[in-house]
């Protein structure tokens, strides 16, 4: 039984009177209680859930539904993984690097994203200050090795891994080896996820060059013309990389390398539909808002105009340019 719902049994057979208003800011009491305790559980993970959130909910990226449904399915399902699940998102801005790993979450954890045990670090803003290096790398062990102690399956996603102090991701690195313990616990039920905008460049040429030999899209693999051993070469020796000549790739330690490829107008129209749903803003009341708001973003090459600049980035503050809410 709810606490406010258990509150209010209690206060019917007692024999004090309450105001009415009493009773509402009671009840708002123990309803705020009741969420701050409310469990915050593993799921019952299933593969066929995963397939159907990736596929409805993230645009133009066929490339990262299939190699995320078959890595995180393999290593949820697996009652003793011999390392923890470590993936690296590569692309471009708005192209769906955050959304997919809040996908991951919501098929992991109870409150999905919202969990205490999904915790995300951005770079510029939890790790600012280059003097400061040696605290952020102690509160850094801590905060990973107090997580996981508590709960194995924890979730870390390090945004911004492009602007990640070298020495901040080598602290991370025997949190992901191949290891029975760290310091007396066990890292290999976590998953550690990085976002970066760096190899960008590479995923967006080799995009266009397919576009140039009149491949179809979804033809591009993760290992078409080697892309996935591209993007890692890029950000190896990128020395503006938080993964520059890093021991996390040296020693194999990263899963996957997956390439976010930058959006067509398709896409883009998609996600502008998605946001009008959200608004409960009608295809009926808006017949042509969403081809108008997803021509009028930017594109590029200049004069092809194939791909989004900024994917489907800023899309809601567009869509709000052409309504009256």
């Amino acid at each position: 039984m709810k606490a406010s719902c258990f509150l209010i049994v209690l206060l019917l057979f007692s024999d004090i009177a309450f105001t009415s208003g009493f009773m509402e800011v009671l009840v708002g009491i123990a309803s705020h209680v009741y969420t701050l305790f409310k469990g915050d559980k593993l799921l019952t993970f299933d593969p066929k859930r995963l397939k159907k959130d990736l596929h409805e909910n993230l645009y133009g990226q066929h490339v990262v539904s299939e190699v995320v449904l078959k890595s995180v399915s393999a290593f949820l399902t697996d009652s003793n993984p011999n390392k923890p699940l470590v993936l690296s998102f590569h692309g471009p801005t708005g192209v769906g690097k955050n959304h997919v790993a809040k996908i991951i979450a919501s098929n992991i954890y109870e409150k999905g994203d919202q969990s205490k045990h999904f915790i995300t670090f951005i770079s510029e803003h939890h790790f600012p200050h280059k003097d400061k290096v040696d605290i952020y790398s102690a509160q850094l062990k801590q905060w990973i090795h107090g997580n996981v102690s508590s709960f194995p399956r924890s979730m870390f996603v390090f945004d911004e891994m492009d602007k990640m102090n070298p020495r901040l991701v080598e602290t991370i690195r025997p949190f992901l080896d191949y290891m029975s313990l760290v310091d007396g616990v066990s890292y290999r039920k976590a998953i550690f996820i990085f976002l970066s905008n760096a190899g960008g460049n590479v995923i967006a040429n080799m995009a266009l060059d397919f576009w140039k030999e009149g491949k179809d899209r979804e033809e591009l693999q993760i290992n078409s013309k080697g892309m996935e051993h591209e993007i890692l070469q890029h950000v190896f020796n990128d020395k503006s990389s938080g993964f520059w000549h890093s021991n996390l790739i040296d020693h194999h330690l990263v899963d996957h390398f997956i390439p976010f490829l930058p959006l067509e107008l398709r896409h883009v129209r998609q996600c502008v539909l998605a946001e009008m749903a959200n608004l409960n803003m009608t295809v009926d009341r808006y017949p042509e808002l969403a081809d108008t708001v997803a021509r009028d973003m930017p594109y590029f090459p200049p004069n092809e105009k194939i791909f989004s600049v900024k994917g489907c980035k800023s899309v809601r503050q567009k869509l709000m340019l052409y309504t009256d809410h």
